[in-house]
């Protein structure tokens, strides 16, 4: 036991930030003298989209597509499951049908959702969603609407010009103004199609 924790500390950085990451460190004592360290390492809740992402993106590799992105709407019996899908040409509504069959027929067994809820398999469309820091890579040059997780400088909704993603920071332009914000901040970006 003691060589397990003694092994945990050689791998964690400095001493000083020893506990950086962990969620709980305590010592147990039981018994005459005996001394136990539980420490127990912070890890990050996957959210129910990225479970299900994991779960189906074979399904839709297999089927010639790519997984755009997840939307889990959970509100009660009223759930929404929405997955976009892309493919080098567009996608249409056949390969929607073939995807919707096999994905639902996936998640009927994986069963990673408890409740009732409504599957939409679609294109990501014209407008469509940013979800990763690739996607905005992908889109440098267009017309975006970001809303934040929190504030930046005093606003959570920003529309502009994707000018360059740099280390993880997003450069939105608007013609006089630049503003940089985290990837991390993002809680949703649309691509805006000029009518």
């Amino acid at each position: 036991m003691l060589g397990e924790i003694k092994s945990y500390f050689t791998k964690a950085p400095i001493w000083g930030f020893l506990f950086q990451g962990i969620r709980e460190a305590r010592v147990v004592r039981s018994g005459p003298g005996a001394h136990f360290l539980f420490v127990v390492p912070e890890q990050k809740m996957a959210t129910r989209a990225e479970i299900i992402h994991k779960l189906i993106e074979p399904v839709v590799l297999a089927l010639g597509l790519q997984l755009w992105g997840i939307e889990y709407l959970g509100q009660g019996r009223h759930s929404l499951l929405r997955i976009y899908l892309d493919k080098q040409n567009g996608i249409n509504i056949d390969d929607c049908a073939e995807a919707s069959r096999q994905i639902s027929s996936l998640l009927d067994v994986e069963d990673p959702i408890a409740s009732e809820y409504t599957l939409e398999v679609s294109s990501p469309g014209l407008d469509r969603i940013l979800f990763t820091l690739l996607q905005f890579q992908e889109y440098i040059g267009s017309q975006v609407k970001v809303r934040l997780t929190e504030s930046l400088a005093g606003r959570r909704n920003y529309s502009g010009l994707i000018k360059q993603i740099k280390d993880g920071e997003i450069v939105l332009s608007d013609g006089s103004n630049e503003v940089v914000f985290p990837y991390e901040l993002v809680e949703k970006a649309n691509i805006v199609i000029d009518k």
